[in-house]
């Protein structure tokens, strides 16, 4: 298991930096995350971008996984899902909460839900990861 500093620490370069997400709580059945909807995560119009929800979601299912898995093991996305029910607007901060559903020895299956700071649902989305041996 990754402490929250080291998670944050390993994400300083990647994806997960440049949208501005940062990991709150990490353990291998929860994980939950803050991202900004500001102009790296949003589309032409002002709005939250599809694909950086998605992004969020894959990325707490990924940490979550890694949570629970062994040395020898890793895990790979092998698919996302979502559905946006409602906008977020430039300015807001979201808060992602994922919870798994299956932890397998091959799978791994998420529920990642999206929140704007009232509460109000933004986003649900499934996570489905390979669960791989390093050789």
């Amino acid at each position: 298991m990754y402490s929250l500093d080291e998670i944050n620490k390993k994400m300083a370069h990647s994806l997960v930096a440049n949208l501005g997400i940062t990991i709150t709580k990490a353990s291998a059945t929860e994980v939950e995350a803050t991202m900004p909807v500001d102009e790296r995560t949003c589309q032409p119009f002002g709005y939250l971008h599809g694909g950086a929800s998605l992004a969020l979601a894959e990325t707490l299912a990924g940490i979550g996984s890694i949570q629970a898995l062994g040395e020898n093991e890793f895990a790979m996305g092998a698919q996302v899902t979502g559905n946006h029910v409602m906008p977020a607007p430039i300015g807001a901060t979201l808060y992602a909460k994922a919870k798994i559903l299956h932890q397998g020895h091959r799978t791994h299956l998420w529920n990642v839900n999206i929140y704007n700071t009232t509460g109000e649902l933004i986003s649900t989305c499934r996570v489905l990861n390979s669960i791989l041996r390093r050789q």
